[in-house]
């Protein structure tokens, strides 16, 4: 078992000074949350505004053809994620950030001057490989970092930071588009975010993959499939399949993709047709991410103390209540409370199911089983742009809704089934 306390021991050839722990590294810990808090600002430049801009400046008459963006940054941040960790792995953490920072320089300005919805993709392609690179690097930097005694608070902390960049950027975002227009005010923000990120990752972030060497040094193994010596193939089929608790995660992770894809691209939709004013389309965008971010910063730890399962199964059945809200609502109320629960139902569930790969991954390819188990979970934001692109086009943007609620009911259904709790104290 791996104990839960810090630990200044070194290996053969470890760097001297370097220690486990949260309160040990602090001060790094502190500025990752805040780089990673400009990574969720940079996606939240889009939150508010995009729905708008395809339906007011494009004229995209069929859902499916305005959730065409969030198909691509699906895809292109599913697909990141899987190389993010190999490459972490390979290169060292810092270097994956740095580029991943670099690569989203251009995006405010192709929305901004996108005169085509081409160009919007475009963008919305290079934002989520820039995202895959920085947000997947800054959960393995601060897995690194603490070890394994706090790892459901430091993910509570770090998605914390992301999705409260999410909800105020897409509060502030919705009151500039209201007041000077949906372009280019908006994406100015984003672009501030990317200068401010980039600066802070090169002259401040450092290197924590030693971090993660020491903690491997020190790990015992429970049982065969937790060995450190696996191949990309064998983390591939053990973190999508095999194990039953990583596959579960997995899949979890998916389906609550497939429900924050869903709100992206429809949501806003929905209530503009409901005669809403842009303030309060903007307001409930933010109510969403910003009662997921802030409840992180409870339910990580949480999870520390109760376990993993419990959580991961409640939020999704909670999740599942206020999509069926959103589906049944005609008014800015009835909306208002399903955003809330919407996030309180994410907060239990989106850093649970990131610890829950921690404690069940080997720390020599925990870099891997996370980036993969990202691939899955943002392959979701693909998936659910389809189906609830179809759907609307077909039914509605109501019936839509319905569908995928269920399919939530269904994927908590299973994780209570397969999954095994992974030990609150991590114990490979």
């Amino acid at each position: 078992m791996t104990s839960g306390n810090t630990s200044s021991t070194q290996r053969p050839g470890a760097r001297p000074g370097v220690t486990l722990g949260l309160r040990q590294n602090l001060a790094q810990f502190m500025l990752l949350v805040a780089v990673n808090a400009l990574v969720g600002g940079t996606l939240g430049q889009e939150r508010t505004v995009l729905p708008l801009l395809a339906d007011q400046v494009f004229h995209l008459d069929l859902y499916t053809s305005a959730l065409t963006y969030i198909l691509a940054f699906g895809l292109a941040k599913a697909g990141t994620n899987y190389f993010a960790g190999t490459l972490s792995d390979r290169y060292g953490r810092k270097p994956v950030l740095v580029t991943g920072w670099f690569i989203a320089i251009p995006v405010p300005l192709l929305l901004i001057l996108g005169p085509s919805w081409g160009w919007i993709v475009a963008a919305n392609v290079i934002l989520g490989i820039s995202q895959g690179l920085t947000w997947s690097t800054t959960v393995m930097m601060k897995m690194d970092l603490v070890g394994p005694s706090r790892r459901g608070l430091a993910m509570g902390l770090n998605e914390a930071a992301g999705y409260l960049g999410v909800a105020a950027t897409a509060l502030a975002t919705g009151y500039i588009a209201a007041n000077y227009g949906l372009r280019p005010g908006p994406f100015l923000l984003g672009a501030a975010y990317i200068a401010l990120g980039l600066g802070l990752s090169v002259l401040s972030v450092k290197e924590t993959h030693h971090h993660a060497q020491l903690e491997a040094a020190n790990h015992t193994v429970a049982h065969p499939s937790a060995r450190a010596d696996l191949s990309n193939r064998q983390v591939f089929t053990l973190t999508s399949f095999r194990d039953k608790s990583l596959s579960s995660v997995s899949q979890a992770g998916m389906v609550n993709n497939l429900n924050d894809g869903l709100a992206w691209g429809l949501f806003p939709v929905l209530f503009a047709s409901a005669g809403l004013s842009i303030e309060r389309i903007g307001i409930l965008a933010a109510v969403y991410p910003a009662v997921w971010g802030a409840g992180q910063l409870v339910t990580g730890a949480l999870s520390d103390r109760y376990g993993r399962k419990p959580l991961i199964v409640g939020g999704m059945l909670v999740q599942a209540v206020a999509l069926g809200m959103v589906a049944l609502g005609q008014d800015f109320g009835i909306w208002l409370a399903a955003a809330v629960l919407l996030g309180a139902g994410t907060a239990m569930v989106y850093p649970t199911l990131l610890a829950a790969i921690g404690d069940v991954a080997h720390p020599a390819w925990r870099a891997r089983s996370v980036g993969i188990y990202r691939l899955w979970r943002d392959g979701g934001f693909a998936v659910g742009a389809l189906i609830a692109g179809i759907l609307a086009d077909a039914y509605g943007i109501p019936a839509a809704v319905a569908v995928v609620g269920a399919v939530t009911v269904l994927s908590g259904i299973l994780v209570a089934v397969r999954m095994r709790d992974t030990d609150h104290k991590p114990a490979l």
